[in-house]
Formats: C-alpha cells, structure tokens, sequence
C-alpha cells in the first residue's frame, strides 16, 4: 500500500500535496540561510582583506624606516638584515595565508554537504512521485482487469440463459409437431387452412412488436381479426410534435401474389386518412424482384421493411417540420423585426458588449501585473548570479584555482 502524499481540506475539499510542500518550504529556507551565510562571509572577507592591506602598508611603513637604517649601516650589515627581514615576512605571510586558505576550505565542504543534502531531498521527493504514480496505474490497471473479469461472467450467465430458452423453444416445437402429425391423417385441409391463418397471424405480430420496440413515441393501432381493414396503422409522434403522419400496414404470407391487395389497401388507408401505405408480402409481382412503388404503395419483404420503414417515417417527420415552419410565417418575421428593432434586443446587446470590453480590460491589467511580476524576479535571480559568480572569483583569486572545488556553471566550456 503506497504512502499517502495527498491529504483534503475539511473546509474547501482541495487537495494539497504534503511533498510539495515540503520540498518548497525546505528549498525556500535553504535559499535564505545560504543568502545570509554568503552575505557574513563576504563582509569576513572584506574585513580579512582590509586587515592585509593595512599590514602591507605597515610593513612598507617598516621597510622604509629600515631602509633609512640601513643606509647609514655597512653593505655587509644591510644585506644580513634583508635576508632575515624577508624571511620572517615570508613566515608570517605564509602562515597567515595558510590559514586563511584552511577556513575557505572548511566552509566550502560545509557548503558542499548542504548541497548535497538539498539533492538528496530532491531526489527522495522525485522517488515518492514516481511511487504515486506507478500506485495509480496499478489501481487503473487492477479496475479494467476486474471489470473485464466481470463482464466475462455476464456473458456466460446471458449465454447459458439463451441456450436454456432455445431447448425451450425447441421442446415446444416438437410437442406442436406431434401434435399435427396426429391430427394430420383426419384433418389435412383443415390443418393447412389453420396453418396459413398461424401464418398470417405471425407476420402481423412480427410487424407489430417491431414497430412498438423501434418507435416508443408512435401509436400503435392494431386492427382486431374479422374487423374490415388494414393489419396495423402507425400514427407518428416525436417528442416536440405530435401526428406528424399516418403509415398503414398490410401484410400478406401467402406463394402466389394477387393484384387485389393494392386495391383494398388503398381502401383502407381512405378510411384511417393514411398518408403512406406499406405491404409487407413474402411473394412480389412478377416484374418485381426486390421493393418498390407499386400503383402508390411500397411493397417489400418483413428484411426490406425493416430497414424502409425507418425512412418512410422521417419523409412524414420532415414534411411536418416544413409545414410548420410555413405556418403564420409573415406574423414571426413581423414578430422578429419588431424585437431586433426594440429597446430590449439594443439593451441586451450593449450589455453582452460592456461586459466583454470589462473582461478585455481586466486581462489586460492582469498581463502588465504579470509582466512586472517576472521582470522583477528576473532582476532578483540577476543579482544572486551575479553576486556568487564575482565571490566565486574572489575566492579562486585569493586561494587559487587548484584549491576552489570547480563549479560548471561558472566555468567556460573550454576549461
């Protein structure tokens, strides 16, 4: 279980990253203290420096009153006493050089291991970032293989449940089979009368449910059995309008095709006020082989009529929309001019039109606070570079470049 590096506020819900924080606030406190030790030893320096220089001037202060000595000495005397002279200066310089140099050195190490520690920090940080994120996809991952491990058990269950209707489906066939194999030797015509009835009454029902799956809006309207008319009428409804047309149905599950079909479709559709007619039959006329426009009605196969009859009610849908849109249209222009010539529609306007040229003028005030903000930070950031660079300098030319550990970025490539 990985670490949690995020926690919520109570009051606001916002997230707030513990980490980065952290690594803010201890970058932050690095930087200070590493301004105000840089800012003490540059005045221990300058305050080291100004002690040299009064000892040189002292020292030339000394020589001069011993060159005056010397003069009224023997060359002899005068070249023993320079000797010793420069070899006490030279003790005393080194010495005092030495030390200087093993202090310099003391507080670059020290610096050096801060450094190191602001790395190390740096790093742990980037290590729990990297086991955040590799937490997440693992969490991801887990999820799509659990939902996927469910979705397969679903698949199983709707299986099993469809194999479990079709043995259904099958025993009840083979029961009906056996019962018109025992029913067939007294009652042949008979059953074949009742099996073209069954037939019938199939594709109707078919049609039927069918139409009520595929349009929930539309009014179904099936015509009872001995009634004169049309199988089915299909009154078309959308959600916004309402009798956008009428579609009338026949259905016809027969081996030869009969041109009186037309004619009492026709009728039936004069009687509901039908705008299309459709028969469905399983045989077409003999110059036909697929659907088609027969005498002012569509006649197509159940797989045909499937696909028409989706077509066939959007023409309706679209005819309807057209009308309404002619309907009273002189009275909406009238409408419509006298609202855009109105006081409301030039308010409104000038109201959408002030509050873009406010936002226009606080982005632009916000981009010259921004512009002021960098250029200030620019100038901070110049400064310390610029500030450690010339310390940097002053320490190679006080110890020498050999003792000052190299720092890349204040080098030249070619050193």
């Amino acid at each position: 279980m990985p670490n949690q590096t995020t926690i919520t506020c109570p009051n606001c819900n916002t997230s707030i990253d513990v980490n980065a924080i952290q690594y803010d606030a201890l970058e932050a406190r690095l930087k200070a203290e590493h301004q105000r030790e840089l800012e003490s030893k540059r005045k221990e320096y300058k305050i080291h420096l100004d002690k040299l220089d009064a000892r040189e001037l002292e020292m030339k202060e000394q020589q001069e009153k011993f060159n005056e000595q010397l003069e009224k000495a023997t060359k002899e005397q005068v070249k023993l006493e320079k000797k010793k002279l420069a070899i006490a200066l030279k003790k005393e310089l080194e010495s005092e050089q030495g030390e200087a140099l093993e202090s310099l050195k003391k507080e670059l190490l020290l610096k050096s291991e801060q450094v190191k520690e602001l790395n190390n920090s740096k790093i742990e940080i980037e290590k729990l970032k990297r086991e955040k994120d590799e937490a997440s996809s693992k969490a991801k991952i887990e999820a799509e293989l659990e939902l996927s491990k469910q979705l397969q058990e679903e698949k199983i269950k709707i299986a099993k449940t469809l194999e479990e209707q079709n043995e259904l489906k099958l025993k009840q066939k083979d029961e009906q089979i056996e019962q018109m194999r025992r029913d067939i030797e007294s009652a042949q015509r008979k059953a074949e009368q009742g099996s073209m009835q069954i037939q019938g009454e199939a594709l109707e029902l078919a049609i039927e449910s069918w139409l009520s799956s595929q349009f929930p809006f539309d009014n179904i309207e099936e015509v009872k059995k001995g009634a004169f008319g049309a199988d089915c009428v299909q009154t078309v409804h959308t959600r916004e309008v309402q009798n956008c047309g009428v579609i009338c149905y026949e259905s016809k599950n027969t081996k030869a095709w009969s041109d009186t079909w037309i004619v009492k479709l026709k009728q039936d559709m004069l009687k509901v006020n039908a705008d299309i007619g459709v028969l469905v039959s399983s045989v077409y006329p003999n110059e036909m082989k697929r659907m088609g426009f027969v005498d002012g009605i569509w006649v197509c196969s159940l797989d045909e009529f499937k696909g028409s009859v989706s077509l066939l009610r959007e023409s309706l849908i679209r005819l309807q929309q057209v009308s309404l849109k002619e309907e009273n249209r002189a009275d909406k222009m009238s409408l419509l001019y006298t609202y855009m010539t109105g006081n409301e529609f030039s308010m409104q306007m000038k109201a959408i039109v002030d509050g873009f040229v406010s936002m226009q003028s606080e982005l632009e005030k916000e981009k010259r606070s921004l512009m002021a903000t960098w250029k200030r930070r620019q100038k901070t950031i110049d400064g310390v570079l610029a500030n450690t660079t010339e310390m940097y300098g002053a320490l190679q030319g006080i110890a020498g470049s050999a003792a000052i550990v190299h720092i890349d970025a204040l080098e030249l490539p070619s050193e």
